[in-house]
C-alpha cells in the first residue's frame, strides 16, 4: 500500500468514527431538545390557565371558564381534575370521568432532564403538564394540557435530516481535505525519491524544497551525504584514472630520456625530443581536462546566464572547426536559421558543441560530411551532430560518456583523453538537459544535446 493511501485511510477512519459518535449524540439530543422545549411551553400554558380558571370561592365551578376556550384538541388538549385526580373536564371529550394516576412524575428518556416534579408525565405517547388551581389559598383541583409526542415528530425528522445533510457536507469536505493533506505529505517524499534517482543516475539535481521542516532536513541530509560520497569517490576515481592515464606517457618520456643519455645521431635525438614533447603535451591535456571536469562537477548552479539564440550558438561552435574540416576536405553542413532561445552560459554551451563536432571530425573519413542542426518542440531544443564515419561498436555505446573511455581514431589509431563526451554530458546536466550518442541506420553516428527552453 502506498503511504499516501495509508495516511488517507487512517485519516478517514478516525474522522468517520468521530463523526459517527458526534452524529449519534446530536441526533439523539434533537428529540430531547424538542420535547424539553414543548414541556416548558406547555408548563407556562398550564400555569396561565390555572390562574385564568381560579375561582373566587372554593365552591364555584371553575371549569366553566375552561369551556369558553377555543377547542383545538388536535393541537392541545385541555383537561381539569378535582383534588382526587378525577377528570371533570376534557376539551377532547375523551377521558372525562377517568382518574389520572398521581403524582404525575416522568421525563427520563423523553426529556433532557429526569424530572421528579409531580406535574409532568408521559402517558400513552402524550406529554401532560398540570398546574394546581387555588381558590382563596385552597387546592381545588388541577388544570393541565396534553399534547401527543407524535406532533413533534415531523419537526424532529426535518431537523435530523438537516443535521445529516450538514454533516454529510462536512464529511465530504474532510475527505477532500484529507486527500489533499496526504498528497502534500507524500509529494515531498516523491520529490526526494526523484532526487535520489537523479543522483543515482549521475544527473544534476537539487534537493527538494519543502515547508515541512522534517522533509527539508531530510533533503539537506541527502545532499550532504551525496556531496560527501561524491567527494570521496571523486578523489579515489581521479587519482586512479590519472595514475593510469599518465603511466604510459611517463614511461615513454622516461624511456626517451634514458636513450638521450647515449650518443646518437642528431636526427634521431630530435625524434626522441619530439616524442617527449608530445607525451608531455598529452599529460598536460589530461590534467587540464580533469581540472575542467572536476570544476564542472563541483558547481551547483550556472553563472553568467544569458539568453542565447540557437542559430548563433551553433554558428560560433562551427566556426571553431571550419579550418580543421577544410584541411581534411570534410564538408561541414549547418542549419542556418530558425530555432528558439536557450538560457545558459555561452562559454560552456559553445564548448559542448565544439566537443561534439571534434568527436565527429575525429571519426569522419577524409572527404566526408558532418551535419550540425537542431530541432525544437515545446519546452526543449535538441542539437544534433551527424558524421559519415564507421559508427560506434555496440559494446562501446553504453560507455562512451564514461570518463577516460575512448576508442581509437580511424586515421591515427590513437585514443583521446576520453573526457570530451564526459564534459558534454556534465555541461548538459548543469543546464538541466542531457546528451546521447547513437548509430545512424544509414551509417555514421548521431550525437545529441538537448536543453530546456523554459
Amino acid at each position: 500500500m502506498r503511504i499516501r493511501t495509508a495516511i488517507f485511510v487512517v485519516y478517514v477512519g478516525a474522522s468517520a468514527l468521530g463523526l459517527a459518535a458526534m452524529m449519534g449524540l446530536v441526533l439523539r439530543d434533537v428529540r430531547l431538545r424538542y420535547v424539553e422545549s414543548m414541556r416548558r411551553t406547555m408548563g407556562d400554558t398550564a400555569a396561565y390557565m390555572a390562574a385564568f380558571a381560579a375561582p373566587a370561592a372554593p365552591e364555584e365551578d371553575w371549569t366553566l371558564k375552561l369551556a369558553t376556550l377555543p377547542k383545538q384538541s388536535d393541537l392541545l388538549r385541555v383537561f381539569a381534575c378535582d383534588p382526587e385526580s378525577r377528570v371533570i373536564y376534557d376539551s377532547a371529550g375523551r377521558d372525562a370521568g377517568q382518574t389520572y394516576g398521581w403524582p404525575m412524575r416522568g421525563g427520563g428518556r423523553w426529556a433532557s432532564e429526569n424530572y421528579e416534579v409531580s406535574n409532568v408525565a408521559v402517558v400513552d405517547g402524550e406529554l401532560r403538564v398540570a398546574s394546581r388551581v387555588l381558590a382563596a389559598g385552597k387546592h381545588v383541583g388541577w388544570v393541565g394540557v396534553g399534547r401527543p409526542l407524535a406532533a413533534v415528530e415531523d419537526g424532529v425528522r426535518q431537523a435530523r435530516w438537516r443535521l445529516v445533510t450538514y454533516i454529510g457536507i462536512m464529511a465530504g469536505g474532510m475527505l477532500v481535505l484529507g486527500w489533499w493533506i496526504a498528497a502534500r505529505l507524500t509529494h515531498s517524499l516523491e520529490k526526494l525519491t526523484a532526487y535520489a534517482r537523479s543522483v543515482r543516475d549521475g544527473r544534476k539535481a537539487n534537493p527538494p524544497v519543502s515547508r515541512a521542516r522534517e522533509i527539508a532536513e531530510l533533503g539537506r541530509a541527502f545532499e550532504e551525504m551525496r556531496e560527501a560520497l561524491e567527494g570521496r569517490q571523486n578523489v579515489e576515481r581521479y587519482t586512479q584514472t590519472l595514475a593510469h592515464e599518465v603511466k604510459a606517457p611517463l614511461a615513454a618520456i622516461r624511456g626517451a630520456a634514458e636513450l638521450l643519455d647515449e650518443t646518437m645521431p642528431p636526427m634521431q635525438r630530435n625524434i626522441f625530443l619530439s616524442n617527449i614533447r608530445g607525451e608531455a603535451a598529452r599529460i598536460q591535456r589530461i590534467i587540464d581536462r580533469l581540472l575542467e571536469l572536476s570544476s564542472l562537477e563541483a558547481r551547483k548552479q550556472l553563472h553568467q546566464i544569458a539568453e542565447l539564440p540557437v542559430a548563433k550558438l551553433a554558428q560560433v561552435a562551427a566556426d571553431v572547426l571550419r579550418a580543421a574540416c577544410a584541411a581534411r576536405g570534410i564538408t561541414l553542413k549547418m542549419q542556418e536559421i530558425g530555432g528558439p532561445v536557450v538560457r545558459g552560459e555561452a562559454v560552456l554551451l559553445r564548448e559542448a558543441l565544439v566537443n561534439l563536432l571534434q568527436n565527429a571530425l575525429d571519426f569522419s573519413p577524409n572527404g566526408g560530411t558532418i551535419t550540425l542542426g537542431w530541432i525544437w518542440e515545446s519546452g526543449k531544443v535538441e542539437f544534433f551532430v551527424e558524421d559519415s564515419g564507421p559508427g560506434v561498436p555496440d559494446y562501446a555505446l553504453p560507455r562512451v560518456f564514461e570518463r577516460f573511455y575512448s576508442l581509437p581514431r580511424p586515421a591515427t589509431e590513437r585514443k583521446s583523453t576520453g573526457l570530451g563526451l564526459a564534459l558534454v554530458r556534465e555541461i548538459a546536466h548543469l543546464h538541466g538537459g542531457d546528451a546521447a550518442l547513437a548509430n545512424r541506420p544509414e551509417g555514421g553516428a548521431r550525437a545529441t544535446l538537448w536543453l530546456p527552453t523554459e
